[in-house]
């Protein structure tokens, strides 16, 4: 089993502050020990329709304007402050990502050169962001699978053979949810990626919207290899993605708890261990003796 890469997924749980944004790199890093971190880039006039972006928000009291498009606009960071967000990112030496939302973001994002991309679920059938991303971006592509039927999955991953891209592709089994029960994480559909596409790709991962950690072990367990959990500082702040998310200590926890399994899943590399080598000598040969007497 490779080990587990675990993404503390911020996304636009910062509240649209560039301190708290800060304040949550550092956490995940030093704190909680994570591996990347992931914001999100929309445009948001390309992304929504004019009445989409007009009409007020759907949850009013998660909002931060006074419409959908004002409150997606207070989240939204400028390409220069993801710059320098990236560049926070390697002074404390934590992997920086982004999920993409729509072409100019792509293409805005990609002008930082990040080693991985994220493509939502929202967005996976994005085909003219997705060719774009094939012809013009050299590093991994990160792909969610929620609100995704198994023919548009197949699509996908036959998509990024056409552009012999597959193999920097990381397709996660995910359902796409704020929160997800847990009858309907349905942990199995990794094994299925892995039976059907674990030899096409470059790896598979999960990203969860679930309460608690023992599903994303579980994840891991079954062959995910990149983990994603939103996180947030406080779970309690205005949002709707903060009650899905985990605090500062649950992330903490979990990274501890699946770098653990990571150096478990193995195999002995000899019948009797060193550390049995001890026991068996105080026990086993005595209780040998008792019977041969």
């Amino acid at each position: 089993m490779k080990e587990a890469k675990i993404i503390a997924e911020i996304g636009c749980n910062h509240k649209g502050d560039m301190e708290i944004a800060k304040e949550m790199i550092q956490m995940a890093k030093i704190f909680c020990k994570a591996d990347i971190v992931k914001f999100q880039k929309r445009n948001n006039k390309e992304l929504l329709t004019e009445e989409q972006y007009h009409a007020p928000h759907p949850n009013p009291m998660h909002s931060y304007g006074k419409s959908y498009g004002e409150h997606r606009e207070y989240l939204e960071f400028t390409l220069d402050q993801h710059r320098e967000l990236q560049q926070y990112c390697n002074d404390l030496d934590i992997e920086y990502s982004t999920s993409v939302w729509d072409l100019t973001s792509a293409k805005e994002i990609v002008s930082l050169n990040p080693k991985l991309i994220k493509i939502p679920s929202a967005c996976n059938n994005n085909f003219e962001m997705l060719e774009w991303l094939a012809l013009n971006y050299i590093g991994e592509i990160h792909v969610s699978t929620g609100m995704t039927t198994k023919l548009e999955i197949e699509e996908l991953i036959q998509f990024f053979i056409k552009f012999k891209r597959n193999k920097d592709l990381v397709v996660y089994s995910c359902t796409s949810g704020y929160p997800v029960p847990f009858d309907d994480i349905c942990l199995l559909e990794i094994r299925n990626l892995i039976e059907k596409y674990g030899s096409l790709v470059n790896e598979i991962g999960f990203s969860g919207h679930h309460l608690g950690i023992a599903v994303d072990v579980a994840a891991y367990s079954l062959g995910a290899t990149y983990i994603e959990r939103h996180y947030t500082l406080d779970r309690t702040w205005k949002g709707t993605d903060h009650a899905a998310s985990l605090e500062p200590d649950g992330l903490r926890r979990l990274c501890r708890d699946l770098k653990a399994v990571s150096k478990a899943l193995n195999f002995k590399n000899k019948d009797i261990l060193d550390i049995e080598m001890v026991q068996r000598n105080k026990l086993k040969y005595r209780n040998n003796l008792v019977l041969n007497d």
